[in-house]
This record gives C-alpha cells, sequence and structure tokens, in this order.
C-alpha cells in the first residue's frame, strides 16, 4: 500500500518507490501478540522468493531473540496479508501470494502470545 502526499504544494520526490530497490519490494512484518518488537519490521524481498522461505529461514533469522520462536508450529500459524486473512502457497513466491511492494505480513502463533502470555 503506497502512500503518496496530496498536500497542494508537495513537491519533494517519493523516495521509496519500488523503482529504488534493484528488484526488491518492501514487505512490512508484525509477530502478533509479541510486542518486545514494538514496530513492524520492513525488510527488502524479491518478490520471486518462494514464500517458504519466510517461516523457514527469514522470520525465524529476524525474530530469534524472542524465545517463542523456537516454540512456534508454523503449520499453525495464522496468516494476513494486508490485514485479510489467508493462506499462503509455500510452493509459489512472495508476489504469487499476492504481495507487492509495501505490503504488510502479519503473523499469529496460537498458544504463543509473548513472554509469559504478556504479549511482550
Amino acid at each position: 500500500m503506497s502512500v503518496v502526499a496530496k498536500e497542494p504544494g508537495y513537491t519533494s520526490e517519493v523516495r521509496d518507490r519500488v523503482e529504488n530497490f534493484h528488484g526488491q519490494q518492501l514487505l512490512y512484518i508484525g509477530w502478533d501478540n509479541h510486542l518486545m518488537y514494538s514496530n513492524p519490521l520492513c525488510i527488502p524481498v524479491a518478490p520471486d522468493m518462494p514464500f517458504s522461505m519466510l517461516p523457514t529461514k527469514i522470520l525465524p533469522d529476524l525474530y530469534d531473540l524472542h524465545p517463542d520462536m523456537a516454540k512456534v508450529d508454523w503449520k499453525k500459524v495464522e496468516w494476513l496479508r494486508d490485514g485479510k486473512s489467508f493462506t499462503p502457497d509455500m510452493n509459489e513466491s512472495v508476489a504469487g501470494n499476492g504481495f507487492g511492494h509495501k505490503s504488510v505480513l502479519r503473523f499469529a502463533t496460537p498458544g504463543l502470545n509473548g513472554l509469559d502470555g504478556r504479549c511482550i
């Protein structure tokens, strides 16, 4: 979801256009009920990267400091794409799963609600 200012007189160049990321696109990622990471993470990804790399490599690397990450059952994860529930095709690419530049991926891990269940 791109945001472009529509203020009268706005003249600055939009610098986070997809064209500026050398074939990659930005993906915002949030782990529901795990506010040790208070804001979504934003990473560049190749649109043709297999979605399966997210749960097998990228997400564990991004969230490796949280003790719940080692307990995630990826078969039970609930996924949201731009605020809507979806079931990813792990064999399809990130773009093939409907993610574009600056899309938001959120995931929830039932039964895991942060440190001592406090959403931290």
